[in-house]
């Protein structure tokens, strides 16, 4: 959209890079990058045509059992939309939600670059191993203290991973 800030990034979980047009759009490809139950996603799929107007939905995303479009801001379209033959829940984030999660948002800024970048590096043996020490809410200074001897950003990447990926 004219004016709008661009943001390119990486997303670990579509293998691809992203243009994001605004920090309320980041934001929200964030916390949909960072929600395990979120299977895949897509920015800026389709135009909805409700009455005389046209919509530009700001993502469309996929949970094992159900799709929604999205759109970020304080106004939407419609509770259901149709395309082509398909029904979709349309959803709406309001400013004020991501708001809330702001810390929660900040965290996941320092996490997916880490995930992004040792994605290659990472062996499943240290992954395991991680995931059978942290069988409890466990401080990340713990995990690394645990695996002391290792690469720390690879022990806080398998950390991270396993989150990432609801593990």
């Amino acid at each position: 959209p004219r004016g709008s800030r661009r943001i390119d990034v990486y997303s670990p979980k579509l293998r691809r890079r992203l243009q994001c047009f605004g920090e309320a759009i980041y934001h929200q490809c964030l916390c949909l990058e960072a929600d395990p139950t979120v299977l895949t996603y897509c920015e800026r799929p389709v135009y909805l045509t409700i009455g005389n107007e046209k919509h530009l939905a700001d993502f469309w995303a996929r949970q094992v059992d159900r799709e929604w479009i999205l759109f970020v801001g304080d106004s939407t379209p419609s509770s259901m939309a149709r395309i082509g033959a398909v029904e979709y829940e349309v959803r709406a984030v309001p400013a004020a939600e991501l708001a809330a999660a702001r810390v929660w948002i900040e965290n996941w800024e320092r996490i997916l670059p880490v995930v992004t970048s040792c994605q290659d590096l990472l062996m499943t043996p240290l992954l395991d191993a991680v995931r059978r020490f942290v069988y409890k809410p466990t401080q990340l200074t713990h995990i690394e203290q645990e695996f002391a001897s290792m690469d720390l950003i690879l022990v806080r990447a398998a950390a991270f991973t396993l989150v990432h990926s609801g593990r």
